[in-house]
């Protein structure tokens, strides 16, 4: 299909930048220029937040039935228009079109689900100490939500604020990603031709300094979330902080994955390979420091190489594509720099380590072994498909090393002991763990990570509960 250019949503119209200014959007498979995004000044900004406060006074007074129903029309038209959608998002990021169609589909289960969950919103009655006082909680929206997402999900990222957002009766005014525009804007067309009042989803992109610099501290703005590095994360978390506006951190992560003694090795390396090379690695719950017992290395080691050799890389549209291309061009000079530093530390190259082709963003599904701990790659978020191994012998040692990064996003375990499991549980410093399985996040369960990986958390009635004010109120009746 082709391509469009992206306009600005404000106001419930769609609209180029006042200025007239717009930036360029580039295929990652073939790095030709496909497109153009509108870029926001001041003045959208101005209009944006506007709309925003008057979409939020409509909002926030429809009963939460109809807010479900609106909701759920949306849910049902990205079911419609998922092909249309998935193949914007694998253009304009890379992915496989398999996994572009399943995170459209999955951005309809979520708004589904967060539709219901907005009817679930309760206050409580609490038994006073006064025979003639009432005293009530009540639970009110926060009011204007300014949200700002990265491009590894584009549409994926979106819908979680959003539909979180406006299940508890709030507006939300996105700053999207430039390198991705098209699909999410198609995520919020699809909530605009449900029904949402004007003003009360909101679509900007442009200069992502400028626009958070000015949203955050806006009096209008209430609510901040980001998902995005950690560096970045600190400087908005420490903005929002300044203007007491409330914040939802979802950062970066270096998920390390525990193989234990007993584990099922088969099972072991399909799922943490799936997971591993899951949009080419640029996953903040992506698998990256692989840390395997020394009974089961030299088979698990094997297994992930045969993998990651098999793979099936190319453009995303192609349906014999397993593997798409990184997403611009600074992740694989990024990749090439963290494999590069860890081999000169001593680290083997088993498969991969290089950039494929001279057209697009491709780079090879990479697996290194006995890297040191001094490596970049194992302290620093790799964000690509590349595989970091290191064998151990006790699991307490795999443990320490598990929790020696101050991030703490997502782990992974394989064991068949029960035992095993409860320590895990219990001693694994991490937001998500999956055990015996690779990342199965969903609307109902919390997402969001702990220590430097953030704080808030985008899945489950903790999500719903972000974007809520708890108010006491106390009636003396005379």
């Amino acid at each position: 299909m082709t391509y469009p250019d992206t306009p600005l949503f404000i106001g419930g119209q769609w609209r180029d930048a006042a200025s007239g200014k717009s930036i360029a959007v580039f295929n990652p498979a073939d790095g030709q220029q496909i497109g153009r995004v509108a870029q926001a000044g001041l003045a959208d900004l101005d209009a944006a937040l506007a709309a925003a406060q008057q979409g939020f006074e409509a909002w926030r007074e429809l009963p939460a039935i109809e807010r479900a129903a609106t909701m759920r029309r949306a849910a049902a038209l990205l079911r419609e228009r998922s092909e249309s959608i998935a193949a914007l998002i694998t253009q304009e990021q890379g992915k496989p079109l398999a996994e572009a169609r399943f995170e459209v589909g999955a951005a309809a289960e979520i708004t589904e689900w967060f539709a219901d969950e907005g009817m679930r919103v309760y206050g409580r009655i609490v038994p006073s100490r006064d025979a003639n006082v009432q005293q009530l909680v009540l639970k009110s929206p926060v009011g204007v939500v300014a949200a700002f997402t990265p491009w590894n999900f584009p549409v994926g990222q979106v819908v979680l604020k959003l539909a979180a957002a406006l299940a508890a009766g709030c507006s939300i005014l996105l700053k999207a990603p430039e390198e991705t525009p098209a699909s999410p804007a198609e995520l919020i067309r699809a909530f605009a031709d449900a029904g949402v009042p004007a003003g009360v989803v909101g679509l900007v992109y442009g200069d992502p300094a400028q626009i958070s610099s000015y949203l955050i501290p806006h009096p209008i703005v209430r609510k901040v979330t980001f998902t995005g590095s950690t560096a970045v994360g600190k400087q908005l978390a420490g903005l929002a902080g300044q203007h007491m506006k409330r914040a939802t951190m979802e950062l970066g992560g270096h998920a390390p994955v525990i193989i234990a003694e007993d584990a099922d090795i088969a099972v072991a390396i399909e799922a943490a390979a799936t997971a591993k090379f899951r949009n080419a690695g640029q996953t903040c719950i992506s698998p990256t420091r692989f840390l395997v017992h020394d009974s089961l290395h030299q088979q698990f080691v094997a297994g992930l190489v045969d993998w990651a050799e098999s793979l099936q890389l190319g453009n995303g549209i192609d349906p014999a594509t397993q593997m798409g291309p990184l997403a611009n061009a600074r992740r694989v000079s990024a990749i090439d720099a963290l494999v590069a530093d860890a081999v000169q530390k001593g680290a083997k190259l088993l498969t991969g380590g290089k950039r494929i082709g001279g057209a697009g963003n491709f780079y090879a599904p990479t697996v290194l072994d006995d890297v040191p701990l001094d490596a970049r790659a194992f302290n620093e978020e790799p964000f690509g498909p590349v595989a970091l191994v290191r064998r151990f012998s006790d699991l307490e040692d795999a443990i320490d090393e598990a929790n020696r990064l101050d991030y703490g996003l997502a782990a992974y375990a394989f064991t068949r002991s029960a035992k095993t499991v409860h320590v895990l549980s219990q001693r694994v410093e991490t937001g998500m763990l999956w055990l015996n399985q690779p990342m199965t996040p969903s609307a109902e369960l919390p997402f969001g990570g702990v220590k430097s990986s953030g704080y808030g958390t985008e899945g489950g009635p903790e999500a719903v509960e972000a974007y809520l004010n708890t108010r006491a109120i106390s009636v003396t009746h005379v």
